[in-house]
């Protein structure tokens, strides 16, 4: 079985800063739109492996919080093992956009996110680029200008999570 989908639909989402989620104002969300065709026993697994194959650590299981929050310190990759949800990114006006298995969206250093309904089986598998660890940031006004000065140091990534050195990625988050 092919692990990935050659060619899923990418759509990018620069997002603007709202004066309390700061985003990212050079990189854009990614979303693969059924990127991974993910098999019916341990989908999560699969998740794993290709993010590590790709030098993208660190990987978890879980779901998404249900509160605005990002990263300054890391980017983040998201794939939808099991069920489906509504996540709403960029802070308060920023898009809402319902994802499902296969689904992967990467996430750029500072660019809010947040879960606002989803299926009882909702799976998550995140991960981030090797060498980065993730902080926790809520948007609030203490934390903004540590907060800036960390997204602005952000390394890119070396790799797509899921195509390698040749994927989507690598093209849209050149500086």
């Amino acid at each position: 079985m092919n692990e990935t989908n050659s060619s899923p639909p990418i759509k990018t989402i620069l997002l603007k800063d709202d004066g309390r989620i700061p985003n990212n104002p050079h990189l854009p969300l990614l979303l693969y739109r059924g990127a991974l065709q993910l098999p019916d026993r341990d989908p999560a697994a699969l998740c794993e492996r290709i993010f590590a194959a790709n030098r993208w650590g660190s990987s978890w299981r879980n779901g998404i919080y249900s509160f605005h929050h990002y990263h300054s310190t890391a980017h983040e990759v998201l794939a939808i093992a099991c069920g489906s949800a509504r996540v709403h990114f960029g802070g308060e006006s920023g898009p809402k956009i319902d994802v499902q298995p296969g689904d992967v969206v990467v996430i750029p250093a500072g660019v809010g996110h947040k879960k606002l309904g989803a299926s009882r089986d909702l799976l998550v598998v995140g991960a981030y680029p090797r060498g980065q660890s993730w902080d926790l940031c809520r948007g609030t006004p203490d934390e903004r200008p540590w907060a800036l000065e960390n997204i602005s140091r952000v390394p890119l990534p070396t790799t797509d999570p899921i195509y390698g050195k040749q994927g989507p990625l690598t093209i849209h988050w050149s500086l």
